[in-house]
């Protein structure tokens, strides 16, 4: 088996697992890199020297912040090299997923909310103060928001997928697992690449890279890449096209190396995204549709994949990431020492027309920014002995700032009132009068929300590993991560309806008091009810049977509120602010999480592992509009009823406002844990890795989106199992396979409390039991002239699965979401001729066959009945120049 050597302060750059020597032709960086390599694998004196031993799968990898081979690494993980980027035309972390099959990647309904999931655990879309629960890394820096991790690609050397909890590895939340992109750093020989790719739907990428030395110590590069493309969903009323392209990335790296103990990198970004995205489908037609086509709009009824839509204001999505990092490594003796700092900054400003139809209902508009200051320092030994340690600290410091807001429009109040008298105007405005609402006021065309939301987050955590060589072939692993995490939020909203200010049961006690002691409502204070309640317990008794009585052939008016339906059309209610006299707006943990391993050689060819291991993330806060006290902080009255509420700290405090439920500020931290037994081999022609887990999140934070906010809760336990295999086959020299199976049988153990209803015992909805990724490259050399035609073909595979496991607002959320399914197969390729002189041109597809399936799919705001879903991307293909130099 061949051994690495590797220079330590150049490793502990690295944070993921590696780079991968393939088949083909090395120009530039790509070059300098597999020369690296050539020279440090010397221990055996069998140096890899020619393009054969290259594709011998010879993978050096830090994934466990250590110089070892894929081989060695008793860590469950996946690699993407550059070069695979380049041919399978993977331009951003969505496409990642279909190389690497135990990741998924969802986007909603802007670019900014994309969710990574890693063995069916992941969160963190839709709502800036949850923190996902798989941890995204570039170069080293945490990137706390999805949003700031989405644009494409530029001059990747590497992606690294760490499955399973990686807090000992890495300071921050890490509890499902990491993604790690490592960037190619600056280069002290000339050299660099240019590419153009044109492709349909008028889709036109640019990238460029340069590399060079400035000094003898001191090399430069910079890279950037600009992707425009015209949208595929025609907004036929507007004639416009939406889910298009429109984004780019600018980078500039600075690195000081020469030759003796100290190395520093230096690195700045700026990407920007301007994009019209994203189309969300009309899945099923509620009874509301109708009222849609009444007050004058549409909707492509029922035809998620005809990429047509109606709307009345373009769905903008202006995202602005922006930041530096700077990495300091020093080498003492057997001693690397290492320090990175970054400050980020994120800004995202979305507008969407949230009813999804041309009708001017209900629109939206959020302003978020997110600023992020890291900092992590580690020591890592490289002793000739048996034991050897990493030792760690990471700090980390953010604030999060949201202003949002829903607006009317002008159809608004004509389609709440046919809802309300269905299908009959005049409704809304005869209750106005009778509650002394100026007629004209409820649903009125303007502002009927404004939010703002806060966030400061500080945490530390000290963590570190422990490796000890029992033999020359066993060594056993312990590591540790200590965290300490506090967040303080502040909550306000602006409930402008106020038709959703009036509570009917109170209403109508208020109503009925006022009548039987002869005065006017608006002297009908909490005094004057308690006296009532008090000096006439059967005339307040029967007063608030009527109120709480819905009407129905038994029960006709007057003996009844009539009311009580239209409570369905008072979606955005006032709004407890936080932080309030009970409610502190503060979350305060900490933990202590750990891994156990043991790894043994048992040829020079198979390797074996067996790790326990637990992580950590922290408290969630929900910043949304649905974010509501906890049912220990409140307890509301029948239908919502501030004067029939029980006793409880908010309403004894006299906090209370009309319609107020119970819900969450924030949910818990998640707790995981995880069995793992891996199996490694490395022969002539073949390599694989395969990895049995048990894995378990003990209050897995689940967000689900309610029709109008989103429900923030723990789930008591989800879990999973299963198994992950990796392999390579080069039976032939110009032919390379690669295959991937990743099964999971994943479940609710417990989750009583879910926006949904019971979930304990129900499998996860969007969690396919089988997923596969093969590819087949093949090389061919038109003799000596150094010419290279090289073709690959892959192909994504995600077993039929259920979408969502409920859907709110219907009367079995449960049952009617099990209705809706989504399989993926999906078929890429490409054919590049690659000459001599460095010059390359490739024509790709992807989504060859044009499959087409939901992503997923949800209530429609504000429509009883009605599902929305967002449908996957159609076919695209193009080709792409590209010349090295």
């Amino acid at each position: 088996m061949r051994s690495i050597a590797y220079n330590t302060a150049r490793a502990a750059l690295l944070t993921g697992a590696a780079i991968v020597a393939l088949p083909g032709v090395a120009h530039a960086q790509d070059a300098d890199v597999i020369e690296d390599v050539q020279e440090e694998i010397d221990t055996d004196g069998d140096n890899i020297n020619d393009a054969s031993d290259a594709q011998a799968n010879v993978i050096i990898v830090t994934a466990t912040k250590r110089e070892q081979t894929l081989q060695e690494t008793p860590v469950s993980v996946s690699v993407t090299s550059g070069e695979t980027l380049e041919r399978a035309e993977i331009r951003d972390l969505a496409d990642l997923q279909t190389v690497a099959p135990s990741l998924r990647v969802s986007t909603l309904q802007s670019s900014a909310n994309t969710t990574f999931i890693i063995r069916g655990f992941g969160n963190g879309a839709n709502n800036f103060g949850i923190e996902p629960s798989v941890g995204v890394f570039i170069d080293g820096v945490f990137r706390s928001r999805s949003a700031s991790s989405i644009n494409d690609l530029a001059n990747v050397q590497r992606i690294e997928v760490l499955r399973g909890p990686q807090n000992t590895l890495f300071g921050k939340n890490a509890s499902a697992g990491v993604i790690s992109v490592v960037t190619r750093e600056p280069q002290f020989d000339f050299g660099g690449s240019v590419s153009l790719t044109y492709g349909n739907y008028d889709n036109i990428v640019a990238k460029a890279d340069v590399t060079g030395p400035i000094t003898d110590s001191i090399a430069f590069s910079l890279d950037g890449t600009y992707n425009k493309r015209d949208g595929y969903v025609d907004v036929v009323n507007l004639d416009e096209k939406i889910n298009d392209r429109d984004r780019y990335v600018l980078r500039g790296q600075l690195l000081f190396d020469n030759g003796g103990a100290f190395r520093l990198r230096a690195i700045g970004d700026y990407s920007k995204i301007d994009e019209l995205c994203c189309h969300a489908a009309n899945v099923r037609a509620g009874t509301t549709v109708p009222l849609i086509f009444g007050v004058g709009g549409a909707v492509d009824v029922e035809s998620p994949f005809s990429d047509k839509a109606y709307l009345n204001v373009l769905p903008l999505n202006d995202i602005e990431s922006y930041g530096g990092s700077v990495q300091a490594d020093y080498e003492a003796g057997a001693l690397s020492f290492t320090s990175i700092t970054s400050y980020r900054e994120l800004r995202s400003y979305n507008v969407q027309d949230v009813d999804f139809t041309s009708a001017d209902i209900v629109n939206q508009i959020t302003d978020q920014a997110v600023d992020t200051f890291t900092q992590e320092l580690r020591v890592a030994s490289d002793f000739d002995g048996p034991l050897n340690f990493l030792l760690g600290g990471f700090y980390f410091d953010e604030s999060v700032d949201q202003n949002s807001g829903l607006d009317n429009g002008a159809n608004s109040r004509l389609f709440f009132d046919l809802l309300a008298g269905s299908g009959t105007p005049g409704t809304i405005g005869f209750v106005e009068s009778q509650l002394g609402i100026p007629v004209g006021a409820s649903f009125a065309q303007g502002p009927t929300t404004r939010e703002s939301f806060q966030l400061d987050n500080t945490s530390w955590s000290i963590f570190g590993t422990v490796d000890f060589e029992v033999t020359d072939r066993l060594t056993l692993t312990g590591g540790f991560n200590y965290t300490k995490d506090k967040k303080d939020f502040a909550l306000s909203q602006q409930s402008l309806d106020p038709f959703a200010s009036v509570n009917f049961v109170d209403a109508v006690i208020v109503g009925g008091i006022a009548q039987a002691l002869n005065i006017p409502a608006s002297a009908v204070t909490p005094t004057v009810i308690q006296n009532f309640a008090t000096n006439a317990p059967a005339g307040f008794q029967q007063i608030t049977t009527i109120a709480t009585t819905p009407c129905s052939p038994t029960s006709p008016p007057p003996f009844c509120n009539q009311l009580l339906p239209l409570q369905q059309l008072q979606f955005l209610p006032p709004f407890l602010a936080v932080p309030n006299a009970v409610e502190p707006g503060k979350t305060r943990d900490d933990n202590f999480s750990y891994t156990l391993r043991a790894a043994y050689e048992l040829t020079d060819s198979l390797n074996a592992y067996v790790t326990y291991a637990t992580g950590f993330k922290a408290s969630s806060v929900n910043l949304s509009r649905d974010s509501r006290p906890t049912n220990t902080d409140y307890t509301a009255g029948p239908f919502g009823s501030t004067i029939l509420a029980p006793s409880s700290p908010i309403r004894d405090a006299g906090l209370a406002v009309p319609n107020l439920t119970t819900g969450s500020r924030f949910a818990g931290p998640e707790k995981a844990k995880v069995w793992e037994v891996g199996l490694k081999g490395e022969f002539d022609r073949f390599g694989f890795n395969l990895a049995l887990f048990d894995q378990t999140i003990d209050g897995f934070q689940s967000n689900a989106f309610t029709g109008t906010g989103f429900a923030l809760a723990n789930a008591g336990s989800q879990s999973v199992r299963g198994f992950e295999l990796d392999s390579s086959v080069n039976p032939v020299d110009p032919l390379v396979l690669t295959f991937a199976l990743t099964y999971l049988d994943s479940k609710y153990d417990s989750f009583p409390g879910s926006a949904v209803g019971d979930l304990t015992g129900q499998p996860v909805a969007g969690v396919p039991e089988f997923s596969i990724a093969t590819s087949a490259t093949y090389t061919h050399e038109f003799g000596t002239t150094g010419n290279l035609l090289i073709g690959r073909l892959d192909y994504y595979h995600e077993s039929n699965t259920q979408i969502l496991d409920g859907i709110p607002g219907f009367p079995d959320p449960i049952g009617i979401a099990r209705n809706y399914r989504r399989e993926v197969n999906q078929v890429n390729g490409s054919l590049t001729f690659v000459a001599d002189a460095g010059f390359e041109i490739a024509g790709w597809v992807r989504n060859l066959t044009n499959e087409r399936y939901l992503t997923t799919i949800f209530p429609g705001v504000a429509q009883p009945g009605t599902i929305s879903g967002y449908p996957s991307q159609p076919r695209t293909y193009g080709v792409t120049a590209r010349y090295r130099f």
